[in-house]
């Protein structure tokens, strides 16, 4: 029965009359007969509900006017009702914009690592700037919230969605890789990162911070592989598409019995033994390891000794500076060498054999050559020579081995390249031809140490050998995806070789390989026809060859908490982290429209007044601390904090807050404006959601106890106040 009723109500396709406004005061808004007197709307457009709505509600509205007397005030109203909701709508869409820059403008100082309480820096100078040039818009500007704790808000919205955003990326990958890494911050702690590499069927290519972890107490395999695991089930990965972890080779990661790579290993094979898994040692890492093999400590040792000499004092850093400015050298000063910085020495050792007669002559000056022998010593100066020459090359090849997005393969061409490079070198110098050694050529006892200088390059080239054997093993299937019509099918897996015959044998493939990029050719590909090919590609393109991402992200996060920002949590930490190396486009107008949720909730809220004493108070300073800790008065249920924790706005543990300013109970009319900082505005926030931003502006304000609890209560930046003030609904 109740079925057929709702559906004859439905097919009644019933239209509102226009004479039922002159008549019973209503109008029509969106098919819904609304009262022009009350605002209240009927459930059913039908005359007998209007009829009776108005005989119950407004019987003697009017009653002694004529007839075009009613239908003129009825025009007046239904005119008065259509301009309020016209200013309704214009001031929603306003409150909308201004979220959106509140928003954008948070994650522009998070992207760019500024900190969180610049926001009010950044909108004083915009109202500023507004008055000079567009003064009838500076009120927008004043409007928008960018106070310390909304940025802070904003940031951990931006992040919570950035997260969903890549969750819902990540479902679509068929393989994924994760890049692991971890160092100490400012405050000790260690932090693991794990960014995420994955390619879907298309051949989309998604590289992205996936999480941080902090690590309080140690650094075992067995604690590092408990965070990870334990990321990766909470962004619900499948183990089995995992396909690489590259690490950068310290034995808490790379322990054969007990490391993260061993733990990871045997968690594979419990999911499923025939999943196969690829570790990788940083290529960077490994490339920069490998100049130990050189035995240069005899030339690094002075060099870094004269170097500190001359730049740690602060008379004779002076003294040199304007010795080179007299002299007009190329130069105006000397590096330091870091050992944590991989082109460090390579730069120091060349900027020293740039100025080693200008040191030389100002050791002189200063009397003291004879701390410094080494200048003088030619075999000495020789192997300087040697050592620089070597170190700029190195240094070239691992300044192609960094950056972002960079496929294996292409770095272990490089790498492949460079000791093609030292086979070069060595045959060279053995035939005293120092074509690439400039600094070498230009020394004295070159040619007298040929056999030496070509020996330690084999032992180089040996290492390189030794160290890549990782990558080594891939090279086929790197040669195979890179170049699939350079390749023989007889040395191809077994599996590839008739998809491979097929695919050398077709112009059309061919050609497109020539004119696409390496992912977008794959992707062209047909599934049914190259199925294995394409797997292979989508394997071997996911692969990561280095931390280099990780690096980097750890000079943002020093940068970030730094020792004047080292009371940034690690979760705030994390998210601006997340923001700052993203390449997701957060979705600003779908953030602003989840916080105007707030907006339309507060807007229901019926407030008749507010009593407020009215004398003023001294309010004292709290720290960060204490104002995260302080307790908020209750409120009844009807109220901001209610609406606010609704739609999780605030925590459990946090209530809005109103300062008290004055001691003497007064009524305040609820469309009183005055300072943004006193009760009133909350109030006009709750009835007409002002400010635009009622999160951010509910985070600076305090709630007033409640009638039925004078007891003391907490200002938001002041003390302990036993004043009541009182709510009223």
């Amino acid at each position: 029965m109740s079925v057929s009723k709702i559906r004859k109500v439905d097919t009644e396709s019933r239209a509102f009359k226009s004479e039922w406004t002159a008549k019973y005061f209503f109008t029509d808004v969106g098919s819904t007969a609304v009262c022009l007197i009350c605002q209240k709307n009927v459930a059913v457009l039908k005359e007998y509900n209007i009829r009776r709505h108005y005989n119950a509600n407004h019987p003697n509205y009017l009653s002694s006017h004529s007839t075009e007397q009613r239908k003129t005030t009825a025009q007046k109203l239904a005119k008065n009702f259509r301009l309020q909701q016209n200013s309704l709508f214009q001031q929603s869409a306003t409150q909308a914009s201004l979220m959106k820059v509140s928003f954008l403008l948070a994650f522009k100082l998070a992207k760019a690592s500024k900190s969180f309480s610049d926001g009010e820096f950044l909108k004083e100078c915009m109202v500023e700037t507004a008055g000079l040039l567009c003064p009838d818009t500076k009120s927008k500007y004043e409007q928008i919230s960018l106070s310390r704790r909304t940025v802070t808000r904003r940031v951990e919205l931006i992040d919570e969605h950035l997260a969903s955003k890549l969750r819902r990326v990540a479902n679509s990958f068929l393989f994924y890789s994760l890049a692991l890494d971890e160092s100490n911050d400012i405050k000790d702690t260690a932090q693991l990162l794990i960014f995420i590499r994955g390619i879907n069927d298309k051949f989309e290519i998604t590289e992205e911070f996936l999480a941080m972890e902090s690590i309080k107490g140690q650094t075992r395999g067995e604690d590092l592989f408990n965070k990870v695991s334990g990321v990766i089930e909470r962004q619900k990965l499948p183990w089995s598409k995992l396909v690489n972890v590259t690490t950068d080779g310290s034995p808490n990661l790379t322990g054969k019995n007990v490391g993260l790579l061993k733990r990871l290993q045997d968690k594979m094979k419990e999911e499923n033994p025939e999943l196969d898994i690829t570790f990788l040692h940083c290529i960077i890492h490994q490339e920069a390891l490998c100049k130990s093999v050189l035995r240069l400590d005899h030339v690094v040792k002075p060099v870094v000794k004269l170097i500190n000499y001359i730049k740690a004092k602060g008379l004779h850093h002076r003294q040199f500076i304007k010795f080179l400015k007299e002299i007009d050298s190329d130069h105006q000063d000397l590096l330091y060498h870091s050992r944590v910085r991989w082109l460090s020495l390579g730069k120091a050792c060349k900027r020293v054999w740039e100025l080693k007669d200008a040191i030389s002559s100002f050791l002189e000056l200063i009397d003291k050559t004879e701390d410094f022998p080494e200048l003088k010593d030619r075999d000495w100066l020789c192997d300087f020579a040697f050592a620089g020459d070597i170190l700029s090359h190195m240094n070239e090849l691992n300044t192609k081995l960094q950056g972002k997005d960079n496929l294996a393969h292409q770095l272990y061409t490089n790498v492949r390249a460079f000791k093609a490079k030292l086979t070069l070198f060595s045959e060279q110098i053995s035939n005293s031809s120092f074509v690439h050694f400039p600094m070498l050529a230009s020394t004295e006892l070159a040619t007298n140490n040929t056999i030496k200088y070509s020996k330690l390059l084999d032992d180089l080239h040996r290492e390189f050998s030794r160290r890549f054997l990782d990558f080594e093993k891939l090279q086929k299937s790197f040669e195979i995806v890179s170049s699939p019509f350079s390749q023989t099918a007889q040395t191809a897996p077994h599996e590839l070789q008739l998809e491979l015959i097929d695919l050398q044998c077709d112009y059309i493939i061919k050609e497109n390989f020539n004119a696409m990029k390496l992912n977008e050719f794959y992707a062209s590909l047909n599934d049914a026809r190259f199925p294995k090919i394409r797997e292979l590609a989508q394997r071997m393109l996911v692969l990561f060859g280095s931390t280099y991402i990780c690096e980097q992200t750890f000079s943002l996060m020093n940068f970030n908490k730094s020792s004047h920002r080292s009371q940034l949590t690690d979760a705030h930490l994390g998210s601006v982290l997340r923001i700052a190396t993203t390449k997701l486009a957060p979705n600003f107008e779908a953030l602003a429209n989840d916080n105007n949720v707030v907006a339309d909730s507060l807007s229901r809220i019926e407030v008749n007044s507010i009593s407020l004493p009215s004398e003023v108070f001294t309010l004292d300073q709290l720290s960060d601390e204490q104002e995260d800790e302080t307790f908020l008065a209750e409120l009844p249920d009807r109220s901001l904090k209610s609406a606010l924790r609704a739609h999780e706005y605030l925590p459990n543990s946090e209530q809005p807050q109103l300062e008290v300013s004055d001691s003497q109970v007064t009524d305040v009319p609820i469309s009183t404006e005055v300072d943004r900082r006193t009760p009133q505005s909350v109030l006009n926030l709750v009835v007409d959601s002002i400010g635009n931003d009622p999160i951010g502006a509910a985070e600076e304000f305090q709630a007033p106890i409640s009638e039925e609890d004078p007891q003391e209560f907490r200002t938001r930046r002041g003390r302990i106040i036993r004043k009541p003030a009182r709510f009223r609904y």
